[in-house]
């Protein structure tokens, strides 16, 4: 069915407002990436510094006995997205998470739609915490999940947990993909690098407070800057995942608009050639008109 020009302008201008908003969400996530991603590189030079002092600590008292039980809990922190136009970012992290769990894994998740993606897996979040609405929620969030983690541990045996945290990251080429990495207890090929690697100084690290208080300072810092660390690059794999289909829907947009306003300079270009067609159709009957009317003043033109 032909449509008018006046509804053709209606979706051209439609889909212009369209193109406008996707274009800004696209210009927003572009500048959104950046605070995350400088937040990323400050807390790694931070747990760079933790990391450190565990070295120190293992130098100079050799460090506790880090062997877990047989009969660990598994504990894991999923974190998703509430912000949306990101696509299937929750579905794809609670695809990963279904496939990779154990049976009895407790899970935590950050925002509220994970939770609900993770619910239609079969897997019930025993917490829901609300994600970082900007860098400055980052530390707060992990604050309230190093508090949750603490609580876990109270509950039994440190050794006794096993945390990870399941998130979306991107490598080197900026390829994304869905991952569960191990939190607590530290894993052993850590441990056996912090303790093979040699300490620089002539002198051994010293220290007055008691070891088994330092320690678990040092990993709640190294728990705590671990959250910081994948809140932030989960951030950074969202605002990418969002760019990312902005970009194709303003592709689609301005196919779209293409083909809309083909149509409607056609359609203005017919109803031009239809009045100018009019136009001439009516002055030849009105000449066919006058020439009937008047034969004797059209034929003495005619021989003068």
């Amino acid at each position: 069915m032909t449509q008018s020009l006046e509804a053709l302008t209606r979706q051209v201008e439609g889909m212009e407002s369209i193109h406008s908003v996707v274009h800004t969400m696209k210009t927003l996530s572009v500048i959104n990436s950046a605070p995350y991603e400088q937040a990323a590189r400050a807390i790694q030079d931070y747990h760079r510094t933790i990391l450190d002092g565990l070295h120190g600590f293992f130098t100079g008292t050799g460090g506790p006995d880090l062997t877990p039980y047989a009969t660990g809990r598994r504990h894991i922190v999923v974190f998703g997205s509430d912000h949306g136009l990101c696509g299937t970012y929750n579905e794809a992290i609670a695809a990963h998470v279904a496939e990779a769990i154990v049976r009895n894994a407790e899970i935590v998740c950050v925002g509220a739609q994970m939770a609900d993606a993770l619910r239609e897996r079969g897997l019930a979040p025993l917490h829901v915490f609300l994600p970082a609405a900007s860098v400055d929620g980052l530390a707060r969030l992990a604050n309230f999940l190093t508090q949750h983690i603490d609580t876990v541990q109270q509950s039994g045996q440190p050794q006794d947990v096993t945390v990870e945290l399941a998130y979306v990251s991107r490598d080197a080429n900026g390829v994304q993909t869905p991952g569960i990495v191990p939190l607590l207890p530290l894993s052993a090929e850590l441990v056996a690098d912090l303790r093979a690697t040699p300490w620089k100084s002539r002198a051994r690290p010293m220290f007055s407070m008691p070891p088994q208080t330092l320690f678990r300072g040092l990993i709640r810092a190294h728990v705590f800057a671990s959250l910081v660390r994948a809140a932030a690059d989960a951030m950074l794999a969202e605002n990418a995942a969002r760019l990312a289909l902005m970009q194709q829907a303003e592709r689609s947009v301005e196919d779209r608009l293409d083909l809309l306003r083909t149509d409607a300079n056609t359609l203005r270009q017919d109803q031009i050639t239809t009045e100018l067609l009019d136009v001439i159709v009516g002055f030849e009957a009105l000449r066919a008109a006058n020439r009937r009317a008047h034969p004797a003043d059209v034929k003495g033109r005619t021989s003068e």
